[in-house]
Parts: C-alpha cells; sequence; structure tokens
C-alpha cells in the first residue's frame, strides 16, 4: 500500500509538475524560467495539539506503551525457538480500540508469503519449507477477565477482536501467546544461523509475536513486511528468559541480570573487571571456546535473563562457539561475541577490534548527539551482513578492517536512528537510513581521517555520479518497499545523508545545523516523529526556511549544474555571469583570484536563483581578475564541473 500521510501525499502531488519536467527530456531539466515553484512555502499538515509549530510534540502528544514478558527455548537439534510470552498493552490514546493488530514477522519465511513471492532470489530472500511462526494458545486479559482470543492470521499480520472495546487514555490488556518457529539459515539478511568449526551461531531478530503501532497520524499500521521496508514499532520494557544448552554464551538487548547463574565464577570476575576497564577484557577467550572450564558444570540447559527498559525491541544471539570479550565506556558494558572465523591477522585485523570500535562509536555520537541510552551495547559476527537492534547489532562475521569498523559503526549509529528516534521505517527509510548515514560520515573521518573510505561515498562528486544513474530517477520520498532495484541503498542512505552533509557544510553552517539537528534528536527521543516534524524543526531551530530545500533534494530527481557563463570587465569593476543549467536550486560557492595574487572566496544566497536562472554578480575591485571557480571545494552535487571554471585567455 502507498503510504497515505498528508505530507507526504500532498507534497508528491503539488511537485509532480516538477518531476515530470525533471524525467523530460524536451525539457532539458529545466524549471519554469522564474523559479517560483521551487521557492513556494512547503505543503505540510497543519499544526495541532499532538505535533507543535516548533517541530516537537505538543503538549497533547500521546502514544501507546507495549512491554513484554517473554520465556524461549532454543533447540540447536531442531534449530527451533518456542515460546511464550505475555504483551503489556497501554492505550494511551483518545480513542477507545475493538481491535488489535500484531506482527507475525516470521511468515515472511513461509512459502507462498507475500515477501517470499516479491523477493526470490534477492537479499530479502528466506523463505523454506518449515519456515513461518505456529502459534499456539492466544488470551487476553482485559478488566480481570481472561479469555480465549479470536485472532484472525493473514500473511506477517494478526488481528485481534476484543469481546469488549479497550478503553482511551489508559486502558489496558494482557496478550498471552505460545509460538515455536525454525530458524531460517537466512533470515533476509536481518537474522538466521551460521555454521562455524565449532558450531552453529544463531542471531534471532524478528522473532516474537509484538505489537504494531496505533498513532495520532494513521491510527493502526498495520502494513505487510514484505522484507525490504523495516521497522515501526512501540516503546516499553522487555523482561527475557532464554534458555539454552549449558555449553552456548548467550547475549542480548540489555543487562543480564543473573551472570552468577550461566557463567563460571572466573567469568563473573572477569565480566565485573570490563565493566571498570578501558581496556577489552577476554570473558572466553579463543584457545578456552569448547572447553569444559568455559561453562558451569553440569548437563541440563541453562536460563540467561536480561532485562531493557523503554526500548521498542528486544534481539538476541547465542552460540556455542562463542569467543567473547567486553570493555567499558562511562558505565557502558561495551562487548563482542564471535567464532573464530572472525578473527583477522595484524595486517587485515578482523573482530578482535571490535570491542575498541564501539568504544569509538558509542562515546563519538554519545558527545554529538545524545547519550548512549541503555546500559549494554553488543556485537554480534555471523551470517547476517548489518543489521541493528536495540543495544545489539549483527555484522558479518567476514569484515575486516574499515569494513568492520563501517558497519560496526553503521549498525550502532543505528541505536540513535531509529532506535532512540523512533521513526516510521516502513514508510520513511530516509529517517533512519539517511539520518545514520549523514552520522557515520563524520564518525568514519573522526575514526580515520581523509582515509575514510566509507565518508568518501557521501561524497559531492561520488552522489553527483549517482544522481545521474537511472536508479536515482526515484525522489528520495518514495515508499521504501516500491524503489526499484537497488534504490533503496542510494535514496535511502546516501542521498539523504549526503542531504544532510550539504545542509550542514554549505546551506545553515555547522552551529546552526548542529544545534538544530540535536533539537530534533532530543525533542522526539523515545517518541514517533513524522517527516514534517523534521521539517519543522530544523527550520524552527535554525531560523531558515527551508522549503526550496526540502522540495528540490527530496521531492524531485533534479540535478545541479552551476555555470560560470561570462566575465567581463568595465572601468569600475567585474562582472560576472552565473548561470543555473539545471532544475535544482543551491547557493553558489565563488572563488575569484586576480593577477596580484589575492584570493576572493564569496558565498551567494539561494535566493538568487529565485527569479531566474540568470544571475550577474558586480565586484567593484578593479583589480585584474584571471580566474573564477565555481564550488572550489567541491561541497556540492554539480553534475557537470566542466563549466565551473572561468579562465582569463593569455591573450588578453
Amino acid at each position: 500500500m502507498l503510504p497515505r500521510h498528508l505530507t507526504i501525499a500532498t507534497v508528491l502531488a503539488l511537485t509532480s509538475t516538477i518531476q515530470g519536467s525533471a524525467q523530460n527530456p524536451a525539457n532539458a531539466n529545466r524549471l519554469p524560467p522564474t523559479n517560483q515553484e521551487m521557492f513556494a512555502p512547503f505543503p505540510m499538515p497543519a499544526p495541532n495539539g499532538h505535533r507543535g509549530t516548533r517541530g516537537g510534540p505538543g503538549p497533547g502528544y500521546w502514544q501507546q506503551e507495549a512491554s513484554y514478558t517473554i520465556r524461549a527455548t532454543l533447540d540447536p537439534a531442531a534449530h527451533r525457538v518456542s515460546g511464550s510470552e505475555v504483551i503489556h498493552y497501554t492505550n494511551n490514546s483518545p480513542d477507545t480500540l475493538s481491535d488489535l493488530w500484531l506482527q507475525l514477522e516470521q511468515n515472511l519465511f513461509r512459502p507462498g508469503s507475500r515477501g517470499a513471492l516479491i523477493n526470490s532470489g534477492n537479499r530479502w530472500r528466506g523463505s523454506f519449507p518449515a519456515g513461518g511462526v505456529r502459534l499456539g494458545s492466544v488470551v487476553v486479559v482485559q478488566d480481570g477477565r481472561r479469555y480465549p482470543a479470536e485472532h484472525f492470521e493473514d500473511d506477517t499480520r494478526m488481528r485481534i477482536a476484543l469481546e469488549q472495546p479497550m478503553a482511551a487514555k489508559g486502558g489496558r490488556v494482557d496478550i498471552e501467546i505460545e509460538w515455536s518457529f525454525v530458524v531460517p539459515e537466512y533470515g533476509a539478511d536481518r537474522m538466521g544461523r551460521l555454521q562455524t568449526q565449532r558450531g552453529w551461531v544463531y542471531e534471532m531478530a524478528q522473532w516474537y509475536p509484538r505489537m504494531y503501532v496505533y498513532d495520532d497520524v494513521e491510527g493502526w499500521n498495520p502494513m505487510p513486511y514484505l522484507g525490504q521496508g523495516e521497522f515501526y514499532l512501540e516503546y516499553g520494557d522487555f523482561d527475557v528468559e532464554i534458555t539454552a544448552p549449558r555449553d552456548f554464551i548467550v547475549v542480548a538487548s540489555g543487562s543480564l541480570l543473573n551472570p552468577g547463574e550461566v557463567l563460571t565464577a572466573e567469568q563473573v570476575k572477569r565480566l565485573d573487571r570490563a565493566r571498570t576497564s578501558d581496556e577489552t577484557i577476554a570473558i572466553v577467550a579463543p584457545a578456552e571456546v569448547g572447553t569444559p572450564a568455559s561453562r558451569p558444570s553440569g548437563s541440563a540447559p541453562l536460563t540467561w535473563k536480561f532485562r531493557i527498559e523503554n526500548s521498542r525491541d528486544f534481539s538476541w544471539a547465542a552460540s556455542s562457539a562463542f569467543i567473547w570479550d567486553a570493555s567499558n565506556w562511562d558505565g557502558i558494558l561495551l562487548q563482542s561475541a564471535y567464532p573464530h572465523e572472525g578473527l583477522g591477522t595484524p595486517d587485515n585485523p578482523g573482530w578482535e577490534r571490535s570491542t575498541e570500535y564501539l568504544r569509538h562509536t558509542i562515546s563519538y555520537y554519545s558527545g554529538q548527539w545524545f547519550r548512549f541510552p541503555w546500559p549494554s551495547a553488543v556485537n554480534v559476527a555471523g551470517v547476517v551482513g548489518g543489521m541493528e537492534y536495540p543495544g545489539i547489532v549483527f555484522c558479518s562475521v567476514r569484515a575486516r578492517g574499515q569494513g568492520l569498523f563501517g558497519v560496526t559503526d553503521h549498525e550502532f549509529g543505528h541505536n540513535w536512528f531509529p532506535m532512540l528516534v523512533g521513526s516510521d521505517e516502513r514508510r520513511y527509510a530516509w529517517m533512519d537510513e539517511g539520518f545514520n548515514t549523514f552520522i557515520n560520515h563524520y564518525s568514519n573521518l573522526e575514526f580515520y581521517g581523509d582515509s575514510a573510505s566509507r565518508s568518501q561515498r557521501t561524497s559531492a562528486d561520488f552522489i553527483a555520479g549517482r544522481m545521474q544513474e537511472p536508479i536515482a530517477d526515484q525522489p528520495i520520498l518514495t515508499y521504501p518497499d516500491l524503489l526499484r532495484g537497488n534504490g533503496l541503498g542510494f535514496m535511502g542512505y546516501r542521498k539523504p545523508g549526503f542531504g544532510l552533509v550539504l545542509l550542514r557544510e554549505v546551506v545553515l553552517g555547522e552551529n546552526r545545523f548542529v544545534r538544530a539537528f540535536k533539537a530534533y534528536t532530543a525533542e522526539w527521543a523515545f517518541k514517533h516523529p513524522q517527516p514534517s516534524d523534521f521539517f519543522r524543526t530544523m527550520e524552527a531551530a535554525s531560523g531558515e526556511d527551508l522549503s526550496w530545500f526540502w522540495r528540490g533534494w527530496f521531492t524531485t530527481t533534479e540535478l545541479l549544474d552551476q555555470r560560470v557563463a561570462a566575465v567581463t570587465d568595465s572601468t569600475d569593476g567585474t562582472r560576472i555571469r552565473l548561470t543555473n543549467e539545471a532544475g535544482l536550486v543551491m547557493p553558489v560557492l565563488l572563488r575569484v583570484e586576480f593577477d596580484d595574487g589575492r584570493t576572493v572566496d564569496q558565498r551567494l544566497p539561494v535566493e538568487i536563483w529565485a527569479t531566474g536562472d540568470d544571475y550577474t554578480l558586480f565586484l567593484e575591485d578593479r583589480g585584474r581578475v584571471v580566474r573564477v571557480i565555481l564550488d572550489p571545494e567541491v561541497k556540492l552535487p554539480d553534475v557537470n564541473r566542466t563549466n565551473n571554471v572561468w579562465v582569463r585567455p593569455t591573450s588578453e
């Protein structure tokens, strides 16, 4: 289904003529001569009591709460997880609710599911004959009554019909569910299992029935899980018990509550030491994996108990093959769990440096934007290339060097967007992937300097090149599951990420941008922002009308091509004629060089293009201009740099 939120629908409708001209070769990517459509006020829904005029939550803002008590057992012999859960659901909305909607995301892997039919052979594949969740009893406890729930399963969704409507503004129900599923070997690049020389590595995500979001914009959001589009989840507390074979190590979101019951005495001492150490401490060293001394004596399975508060999700990993190390940063336990296959060499370091990389990421983003909100951060090596969850991420066991740093930094960057700032990933991938790509850009530069390979893919020329490829004929605001080809990588990650770099480096400047972006992060921490909330917050906190930027960068596929058209001398100065050769408008960054060695840099505001695509700058300086350069530091995504430089002919 297409998103029906007013912001997106209205914007796309009003900008259809702009997009049409951008994709019509006869128009040569040109807007009408005045560019008035690009500078017109950007359409957004009117502020209300829920969402304020300055972009933050209004005084009447509300959201639902979903907390979970889960008991699960892993059976490696059958690759099966069986469990029971109680969902504690609170209706804080002003509406009475007659139905509840739950997500059954394991059904993506059932043969014949919507996602299985769409994703055959691609990254989001994973269906297999035994795939899908098997539901046991479904019971509702409401107003002191406990009754079997009338429920209807439809692909990755389940609707529960309540016998009595759920009261508005504080009504509560408990939903008790029993379920089981076979773990897919490759679960849509988000979860699964990997066979190693010392045993299977299980990475568990989208693994328990969970609530859909009910919000003030859409009401229920019961969108099917198709694989490419990600998740939109409520916040709450999780109390989880995971029973696994005695020789397994289990790591998870949140705090381990019973280390003395699942670890040896020596491992408890090592873990305690790691909680205050700046150095990486081995909890299970490589040589100890699989030895009797590495696990408590006995033969019965062990139950690991975890808790995380104010979280939108819970994930975990388990293996008998785990090397496990840990360290501390400012009271946060940093951990890495990986099999021997993840170890590198001195020339090509691997997972033995993972916890060091975690230290940089958690400390850097905490200092830049918002303190990491949970007590533990775990990096797990396995079959998943890179996927994020609160307090835990899954990265490829094959990653090495800058690749391992980059994927670790990216996946844990998601703990800010969207784990902390809980945007709707299913509709607006750019609000988590794009924002995260932006913060990764500066984190990689901080760690590696100019040699940061990931940051080079967020450079102006890289983006300009990709904008000219067929994949870029889709606006950023396209619904993620409808992006064609590999459009998600560019339209969800790179283009919006670089858009924020543009806002910081060119449009607003560092001080105004940082103030505004921090305000957005703080205002919407543990809440559900919509695109208009971000747009309004950035404008209000920076004091700038950015209609032209939102429209040009997010709703169109226009290109940027600024040109030095002519330079003419006169007795009173020099006239520099500039033209905007394509549909996108941006400020002008200009460098003028004189024959006496002087250099003058000048920034021209974007409004010079409001009345047309031709602008003449008059310099009263009577010096002799020898060269004019547009965008000399290559900050803008100009698609044709051959016309960015004017040089005085030697004959003159």
